[in-house]
């Protein structure tokens, strides 16, 4: 299918007001309650992957070359499908309202080559919320499914020779592989024509949030398509992340996992799967958040960014930045506006370093921090070699706590030291009272989360009582 409609229009509006396919419903438009979730499905090394997405954060733009599916095309020919009829044995729906986005995050799941368990099928709907049913009878649904599941191999064959889901899934490949061939590389880079300073865009999941009816109309140049700008490789000691990495990239990244063991549970606390399947590393720094979790998880490795112009001449124009000087004030960056991010990289920890992420929000999952922090220490021994120390939440911009950092090299954890580390960091915060919580609150928590940095860091030296 093509469109001459405008790249920056959302994909949800497209859906239901272009295909007049109004299963997919309008909900939240930010990304929160999961009504308008879809399917996409698009080749990677020549592997058929589908992923769920939030349909009203989406451009049209990135759609092109994938296979998108809304709730209309995961339908039999007559009857429900096992996933409908799940959730209607199991009682899982009142109004109806948010079903389709339930049914097709688990269809997601369906198409997965994760294991078939209840903990990977609960976490598929994570970005799903439904205000009147009640979430056991939805569980229950899930747990019915994966029952379904239980001789699963691999994914598109068994859900379509199941007849889980349509038959034609097992064609798709072939289809993108074609339409791949036929699509101008071009085409996909620069879907708007650029002949103005343009909007960069990779996921557009918070861009859209903000600046909808502006992005509609705008000059976009989409970063998604760009292989050159995605992938995670290790170089000698570095990490490399290309910009348009996604969260769910890093999530599936064996560099990432052996570099930090526990990152699954770190980006657990971070917005959803639909989201996490979109939002990008680079578009989480720009967009300069004093809370972007990603931002304040980076900012303590000491991570580089390198900038590029628009059209980018060679080598020529680019320059090199630390991530913790890109912040001049709220929302201002050390960047022309022609400038993207076309390279992360970091030092990956050896067998001597420490790292740990915390965050507080008002809810576990599904929302944006009241403070969140990370700290990264280079151990000699029982001596601190090198610290770096980050927090959100508690000033104008992501913070790097300088100060906090430089006084933790050379020192020996202690009770004493640990509170004069306390001590220091909240003479370099500035918090405000907002609806995240008041800036005595937000002073109390980024305490306790230096504290739970240590606990978590050294068990065998501090104990609980000892920082209560």
């Amino acid at each position: 299918m093509a469109t001459d409609l405008p790249p920056g229009m959302v994909l949800l509006d497209f859906i239901r007001y272009q295909q007049h396919l109004v299963g997919t419903k309008i909900g939240c438009r930010e990304g929160d309650c999961g009504a308008c979730t879809i399917l996409t499905g698009e080749l990677n090394n020549d592997e058929l992957q589908y992923h769920t997405v939030t349909s009203c954060l989406m451009p049209i733009g990135n759609a092109a070359g994938k296979h998108i599916v809304t709730i209309e095309g995961i339908n039999h020919k007559e009857g429900l499908n096992p996933i409908q009829q799940a959730m209607a044995d199991a009682g899982a729906t009142q109004c109806g309202f948010c079903t389709p986005g339930f049914v097709m995050s688990l269809a997601g799941f369906c198409l997965d080559d994760k294991p078939a368990t209840k903990e990977n099928a609960i976490a598929s709907i994570d970005g799903n919320i439904c205000r009147c049913t009640g979430y056991k009878s939805i569980e229950k649904a899930a747990v019915d499914i994966v029952e379904k599941l239980k001789d699963k191999k691999e994914a598109i064959p068994f859900v379509t020779e199941q007849k889980i889901l349509p038959e034609y899934f097992s064609g798709i490949k072939e289809r993108l592989q074609r339409l791949r061939e036929s699509i101008n590389a071009d085409t996909l880079k620069d879907v708007a024509g650029i002949k103005e300073t343009p909007h960069f865009v990779g996921g557009g999941t918070d861009l859209y949030v903000q600046k909808h009816d502006e992005m509609k109309d705008a000059t976009i140049r989409f970063l998604l398509h760009q292989p050159e700008l995605n992938g995670i490789a290790k170089e000698d000691n570095k990490c490399i992340i290309g910009p348009s990495a996604t969260v769910s990239d890093l999530l599936h990244s064996a560099i990432i996992h052996e570099a930090f063991p526990d990152f699954h549970r770190y980006a657990k606390l971070v917005s959803s799967t639909p989201i996490r399947n979109m939002a990008t590393i680079a578009g989480n720094f720009i967009n300069a958040s004093p809370i972007g979790d990603f931002t304040i998880f980076f900012l303590a490795l000491d991570a580089q960014i390198s900038l590029t112009p628009n059209p980018s001449p060679g080598e020529r124009g680019k320059r090199t930045l630390p991530l913790r000087k890109l912040y001049k004030g709220y929302k201002q960056l050390d960047k022309t506006p022609e400038e993207h991010i076309d390279k992360i990289w970091f030092e990956l920890p050896g067998k001597n370093t420490l790292f740990h992420f915390e965050k507080v929000s008002k809810r576990t999952h599904l929302d944006i921090a009241s403070v969140n922090s990370a700290i990264h220490l280079k151990m000699n021994g029982d001596v601190i070699d090198d610290a770096g120390i980050s927090a959100g939440g508690v000033g104008p911009v992501p913070l790097y706590l300088q100060k906090t950092s430089e006084f933790l090299k050379g020192k020996k954890i202690s009770e004493e030291i640990i509170h004069e580390t306390i001590k220091t960091a909240q003479t370099e915060i500035s918090p405000i009272s907002d609806a995240r919580g008041s800036k005595e609150y937000k002073r109390l928590l980024l305490r306790q989360l230096i504290k739970a940095h240590f606990l978590k860091l050294f068990p065998g030296i501090l104990a609980e009582s000892v920082l209560g």
